[in-house]
Protein backbone atom coordinates (compact mmCIF):
# COMPACT_ATOMS: atom_id res chain seq x y z
CA UNK A 1 0.00 0.00 0.00
CA UNK A 2 1.34 3.44 -0.95
CA UNK A 3 0.16 6.87 0.19
CA UNK A 4 1.18 10.00 -1.68
CA UNK A 5 1.12 13.03 0.58
CA UNK A 6 3.05 16.27 1.03
CA UNK A 7 5.02 17.91 3.85
CA UNK A 8 2.30 20.51 4.51
CA UNK A 9 -0.77 18.68 3.22
CA UNK A 10 -3.59 18.84 5.75
CA UNK A 11 -5.57 16.25 3.82
CA UNK A 12 -2.59 13.97 3.32
CA UNK A 13 -1.87 14.14 7.04
CA UNK A 14 -5.46 13.06 7.75
CA UNK A 15 -4.97 9.87 5.73
CA UNK A 16 -1.52 9.21 7.16
CA UNK A 17 -2.73 9.52 10.77
CA UNK A 18 -5.66 7.19 10.10
CA UNK A 19 -3.39 4.54 8.56
CA UNK A 20 -1.04 4.71 11.53
CA UNK A 21 -3.96 4.51 13.97
CA UNK A 22 -5.00 1.27 12.28
CA UNK A 23 -1.48 -0.16 12.28
CA UNK A 24 -1.40 -0.48 8.48
CA UNK A 25 1.92 -1.15 6.79
CA UNK A 26 2.38 1.39 3.97
CA UNK A 27 4.95 3.47 2.14
CA UNK A 28 4.46 7.23 2.42
CA UNK A 29 5.72 9.18 -0.58
CA UNK A 30 6.19 12.90 0.02
CA UNK A 31 5.71 14.72 -3.27
CA UNK A 32 7.82 17.78 -4.22
CA UNK A 33 7.02 21.09 -2.53
CA UNK A 34 8.44 24.35 -3.87
CA UNK A 35 9.34 27.70 -2.28
CA UNK A 36 6.06 29.23 -3.42
CA UNK A 37 4.04 26.76 -1.32
CA UNK A 38 2.98 24.72 -4.33
CA UNK A 39 3.28 21.01 -4.85
CA UNK A 40 5.51 21.30 -7.90
CA UNK A 41 6.51 19.55 -10.01
CA UNK A 42 3.40 17.38 -9.81
CA UNK A 43 4.15 13.74 -9.08
CA UNK A 44 3.24 11.58 -12.09
CA UNK A 45 1.26 9.10 -9.98
CA UNK A 46 -0.78 11.93 -8.46
CA UNK A 47 -1.51 13.29 -11.93
CA UNK A 48 -2.46 9.85 -13.18
CA UNK A 49 -4.88 9.00 -10.37
CA UNK A 50 -6.38 12.33 -9.33
CA UNK A 51 -7.91 14.66 -11.94
CA UNK A 52 -7.76 17.40 -9.30
CA UNK A 53 -3.94 17.02 -9.32
CA UNK A 54 -3.79 16.96 -5.51
CA UNK A 55 -2.62 14.73 -2.69
CA UNK A 56 -3.52 12.50 -0.97
CA UNK A 57 -3.57 9.57 -3.34
CA UNK A 58 -3.77 6.00 -2.07
CA UNK A 59 -2.72 3.00 -4.17
CA UNK A 60 -3.49 -0.49 -2.89
CA UNK A 61 -3.03 -2.99 -5.71
CA UNK A 62 -5.80 -2.34 -8.22
CA UNK A 63 -7.49 0.18 -5.93
CA UNK A 64 -6.47 3.79 -6.62
CA UNK A 65 -8.16 6.53 -4.63
CA UNK A 66 -8.01 10.27 -4.07
CA UNK A 67 -9.79 12.49 -1.51
CA UNK A 68 -9.09 11.98 2.19
CA UNK A 69 -12.70 11.16 3.08
CA UNK A 70 -12.92 8.49 0.39
CA UNK A 71 -9.64 7.07 1.68
CA UNK A 72 -11.13 6.96 5.20
CA UNK A 73 -14.08 4.95 3.94
CA UNK A 74 -11.84 2.49 2.11
CA UNK A 75 -9.58 2.04 5.13
CA UNK A 76 -12.55 1.28 7.36
CA UNK A 77 -13.85 -1.38 4.95
CA UNK A 78 -10.42 -2.87 4.30
CA UNK A 79 -9.17 -2.75 7.91
CA UNK A 80 -12.20 -2.68 10.23
CA UNK A 81 -10.12 -3.04 13.41
CA UNK A 82 -9.55 -0.92 15.33
CA UNK A 83 -12.73 0.88 14.26
CA UNK A 84 -12.58 4.60 13.58
CA UNK A 85 -16.32 5.03 13.04
CA UNK A 86 -18.90 4.42 15.80
CA UNK A 87 -20.73 1.09 15.63
CA UNK A 88 -24.37 2.24 15.61
CA UNK A 89 -25.82 3.39 12.29
CA UNK A 90 -27.14 6.73 13.57
CA UNK A 91 -23.92 7.46 15.47
CA UNK A 92 -21.87 6.61 12.41
CA UNK A 93 -23.95 8.98 10.25
CA UNK A 94 -23.43 11.79 12.77
CA UNK A 95 -19.69 11.07 12.85
CA UNK A 96 -19.50 11.20 9.05
CA UNK A 97 -21.22 14.59 9.13
CA UNK A 98 -18.70 15.78 11.70
CA UNK A 99 -15.85 14.56 9.51
CA UNK A 100 -17.27 16.49 6.56
CA UNK A 101 -17.66 19.82 8.36
CA UNK A 102 -13.95 20.62 8.90
CA UNK A 103 -13.30 20.21 5.17
CA UNK A 104 -16.45 21.81 3.76
CA UNK A 105 -17.60 24.30 6.44
CA UNK A 106 -14.57 25.24 8.56
CA UNK A 107 -11.73 25.09 6.03
CA UNK A 108 -13.25 27.57 3.51
CA UNK A 109 -13.07 30.29 6.19
CA UNK A 110 -9.57 29.21 7.07
CA UNK A 111 -8.42 29.40 3.43
CA UNK A 112 -9.31 33.10 3.35
CA UNK A 113 -6.50 33.74 5.84
CA UNK A 114 -3.89 32.41 3.44
CA UNK A 115 -4.01 35.56 1.33
CA UNK A 116 -4.57 37.91 4.29
CA UNK A 117 -1.50 37.21 6.40
CA UNK A 118 -0.18 40.69 5.58
CA UNK A 119 -3.24 42.34 7.14
CA UNK A 120 -4.96 40.22 9.76
CA UNK A 121 -6.82 43.30 11.05
CA UNK A 122 -8.60 43.85 7.73
CA UNK A 123 -12.40 43.33 7.72
CA UNK A 124 -12.19 40.12 5.61
CA UNK A 125 -9.58 38.61 7.95
CA UNK A 126 -11.55 39.57 11.06
CA UNK A 127 -14.72 38.10 9.57
CA UNK A 128 -12.95 34.84 8.70
CA UNK A 129 -11.56 34.56 12.23
CA UNK A 130 -15.03 35.19 13.66
CA UNK A 131 -16.45 32.40 11.50
CA UNK A 132 -13.79 30.02 12.80
CA UNK A 133 -14.56 31.10 16.38
CA UNK A 134 -18.25 30.32 15.88
CA UNK A 135 -17.32 26.85 14.66
CA UNK A 136 -15.18 26.37 17.79
CA UNK A 137 -18.15 27.38 19.94
CA UNK A 138 -20.33 24.80 18.20
CA UNK A 139 -17.83 22.05 18.98
CA UNK A 140 -17.41 23.32 22.54
CA UNK A 141 -21.11 22.62 23.08
CA UNK A 142 -20.86 19.25 21.37
CA UNK A 143 -18.05 18.18 23.72
CA UNK A 144 -20.17 18.57 26.83
CA UNK A 145 -19.98 15.19 28.58
CA UNK A 146 -17.74 13.50 26.00
CA UNK A 147 -14.03 13.26 25.29
CA UNK A 148 -14.19 13.11 21.49
CA UNK A 149 -16.39 14.67 18.84
CA UNK A 150 -18.41 11.59 17.91
CA UNK A 151 -18.21 9.72 21.22
CA UNK A 152 -15.29 7.33 20.62
CA UNK A 153 -12.16 8.64 18.90
CA UNK A 154 -12.87 8.68 15.18
CA UNK A 155 -12.06 10.02 11.74
CA UNK A 156 -14.03 13.13 12.76
CA UNK A 157 -11.40 13.94 15.38
CA UNK A 158 -8.57 13.41 12.90
CA UNK A 159 -10.23 15.67 10.33
CA UNK A 160 -10.94 18.57 12.66
CA UNK A 161 -7.61 18.29 14.44
CA UNK A 162 -5.71 18.76 11.19
CA UNK A 163 -7.99 21.60 10.07
CA UNK A 164 -7.35 23.32 13.37
CA UNK A 165 -3.57 22.96 13.04
CA UNK A 166 -3.76 24.98 9.85
CA UNK A 167 -6.15 27.52 11.35
CA UNK A 168 -3.78 28.07 14.26
CA UNK A 169 -0.86 28.54 11.88
CA UNK A 170 -2.81 31.22 10.04
CA UNK A 171 -4.00 33.15 13.08
CA UNK A 172 -7.36 31.59 13.95
CA UNK A 173 -6.49 29.23 16.78
CA UNK A 174 -8.49 28.21 19.82
CA UNK A 175 -8.66 30.39 22.92
CA UNK A 176 -9.64 30.06 26.57
CA UNK A 177 -13.21 30.77 25.45
CA UNK A 178 -13.55 27.06 24.54
CA UNK A 179 -11.88 25.11 27.38
CA UNK A 180 -13.47 21.76 26.52
CA UNK A 181 -12.24 22.09 22.94
CA UNK A 182 -8.73 22.96 24.12
CA UNK A 183 -8.78 19.88 26.38
CA UNK A 184 -9.94 17.79 23.39
CA UNK A 185 -7.03 19.15 21.35
CA UNK A 186 -4.61 18.20 24.11
CA UNK A 187 -5.98 14.64 24.21
CA UNK A 188 -5.58 14.26 20.45
CA UNK A 189 -2.08 15.78 20.67
CA UNK A 190 -0.96 12.87 22.84
CA UNK A 191 -1.86 10.11 20.37
CA UNK A 192 1.38 8.62 18.95
CA UNK A 193 0.22 8.67 15.28
CA UNK A 194 -0.73 12.34 15.62
CA UNK A 195 2.60 13.18 17.22
CA UNK A 196 4.47 11.32 14.49
CA UNK A 197 2.70 12.96 11.55
CA UNK A 198 2.28 16.46 12.96
CA UNK A 199 5.77 16.37 14.45
CA UNK A 200 7.25 15.80 10.98
CA UNK A 201 5.14 18.67 9.65
CA UNK A 202 6.31 21.02 12.39
CA UNK A 203 9.94 20.02 11.79
CA UNK A 204 9.50 20.86 8.10
CA UNK A 205 8.22 24.29 9.07
CA UNK A 206 11.06 24.90 11.53
CA UNK A 207 13.71 23.68 9.09
CA UNK A 208 12.40 26.17 6.54
CA UNK A 209 12.40 29.10 8.96
CA UNK A 210 8.64 29.19 9.40
CA UNK A 211 6.78 29.66 12.70
CA UNK A 212 5.49 26.67 14.64
CA UNK A 213 2.36 27.05 16.79
CA UNK A 214 3.26 27.41 20.46
CA UNK A 215 1.30 24.37 21.58
CA UNK A 216 3.14 22.19 19.03
CA UNK A 217 6.68 23.35 19.68
CA UNK A 218 7.27 20.43 22.08
CA UNK A 219 7.08 18.12 19.04
CA UNK A 220 10.36 19.60 17.82
CA UNK A 221 12.09 18.07 20.82
CA UNK A 222 10.78 14.51 20.34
Amino acid sequence: MKLFSGPLSMFGAKAQIAMLEKGIAFDCVMVPFDRDDNYEPKHPEVLRVNPKRQVPVLIDGDVELFDSTQIFEYLEDRFPLPPLWPAAVADRAKARQLELKPDEVFFPHEVKHFALQHDMQSPPAVAACASCARFYEELETLLSGRDYLAGPYSYADIAFYMAHVFADRKGAGMTAATPRLVAWRDRVDERPPVRQVVGAMMKFLADNGRPVPTYLQSLLRT
